[in-house]
Order: structure tokens, then C-alpha cells, then sequence
């Protein structure tokens, strides 16, 4: 009788464990344009944040939020923020929001209006942490582009000019910033159409971004 007791218990106590840990999840949203969706890569499972959440384990749940073309630029030909993945992302209130927009931002119809990338960049930082006062966010460099891309894609803005005005917004808001240019750097081979990287460049991406949300 003991025993038959006790089983309900134990099985009462499972639950609630399980329960638990489902509601212990840390939730990281992975915004971004194309290469954030997966681009490049051969099928979803094999995009930068689908290898990120069987990097980070059962205790995570990552959330993709990339919209192809996507301008961290307010005024830019397809703003981030005018799009659906934004208001997703603000919805799922994430523990960790990992952003990576910019490559975009470099098409000549776009940079031109780059004076206001920086206002841009802070604004999206500030509707996530509205959504989560709490959350830890992170912006990434653009990864390189290999000579000039589709559409005016080009490298020297990403390197000369886009990546130190994220870098000077980190540093004003106190946010960590992901160097996924020089984790991506010196490997077009990782480049097909030289803008999107393959597979193995995407687990670089993820590796990179895993490490530093702290797990290595």
C-alpha cells in the first residue's frame, strides 16, 4: 500500500520538475536580415540560430527572427523595424537578443542616408529592452563581404564605416558586441555568392555567438 502511495507522488513531483525546467528556459532572439534567416545555408536546420540552439542545449530556447534584406537603417529601402520579424521579436521578450544587421545598410541607396544609422541602431536596442528591461543584448559586426555583392553590397562600408558606428553605439549603450567579422575573416571560400556564408560559415556564426553568451 506504501508503494501504491508513493507512486502518484513521484509521478505528481515529475511534472512539476518538468514544468519547471520548461519554464527555466533562457530565450534568445536571433534578429537579423538574410543571413540570420539562413541564406546561404542548404536548409533551415542548417542556419546560424537553428546551430546555435543545439549549441546551447536543452536549457535555451532560440527563437529566428531574420528578415531577408532588412536595414538596421530607420530609413532605410526595407527598415528591420517596419517589418513583421521586429514585432515578433518584441513579443517573445527574450532573456538574450543577439543582433545582426548592417551588411544591407551598405547598398548605396541606403548608406547614403547613414546619418542615421546610429539613431536607428539605438532605437531597435531600446524596443527590445522595453519588451525585456532585463534582457542581455548583444550586437554583432556584419561578416565580411567577399569584394563587392549583389546590389551594391560592398565590404569597405561594412568594414570602414558601418562596423565602427556599431562599435561606437555598444559603447554608449555598455553592450557587448559579437566580432562575427573576424570570426568569418579571411575565408571566402565560406562565401558562394559572396555575401551569404554556407553552412560551415553559419556554425562559425553560431560558435561565435555561443561563446559569448557563455557557453563554449
Amino acid at each position: 500500500m506504501k508503494r501504491r502511495a508513493l507512486l502518484p507522488c513521484l509521478l505528481v513531483a515529475s511534472i512539476s520538475l518538468s514544468a519547471f525546467a520548461d519554464g527555466a528556459k533562457i530565450k534568445v532572439g536571433c534578429v537579423g536580415d538574410s543571413i540570420t534567416a539562413g541564406a546561404g545555408t542548404k536548409k533551415p536546420n542548417n542556419s546560424y540560430p537553428a546551430q546555435l540552439g543545439a549549441l546551447l542545449g536543452a536549457g535555451y530556447e532560440v527563437k529566428n527572427f531574420g528578415n531577408s534584406g532588412s536595414t538596421m537603417l530607420d530609413d532605410g529601402d526595407k527598415p528591420y523595424k517596419k517589418q513583421k520579424s521586429f514585432a515578433d521579436a518584441v513579443t517573445f521578450a527574450a532573456d538574450i537578443y543577439v543582433i545582426k544587421l548592417g551588411t544591407n545598410d551598405s547598398k548605396p541607396q541606403n548608406w547614403s542616408k547613414k546619418e542615421g544609422f546610429a539613431a536607428s541602431t539605438k532605437s531597435l536596442v531600446e524596443a527590445f529592452q522595453k519588451a525585456n528591461p532585463k534582457a542581455k543584448i548583444y550586437l554583432c559586426t556584419p561578416v565580411p563581404v567577399i569584394g563587392k555583392g549583389n546590389y551594391g553590397i560592398n565590404n569597405e562600408k561594412v568594414q570602414g564605416e558601418i562596423i565602427p558606428l556599431i562599435r561606437q553605439v555598444a559603447a554608449e549603450m555598455k553592450l557587448p558586441v559579437i566580432d562575427l567579422y573576424t570570426a568569418l575573416d579571411g575565408h571566402p571560400d565560406l562565401f558562394p555568392d559572396r555575401v551569404h556564408p554556407n553552412d560551415d560559415g553559419a556554425t562559425l556564426i553560431a560558435k561565435a555567438v555561443a561563446a559569448a553568451v557563455g557557453k563554449k
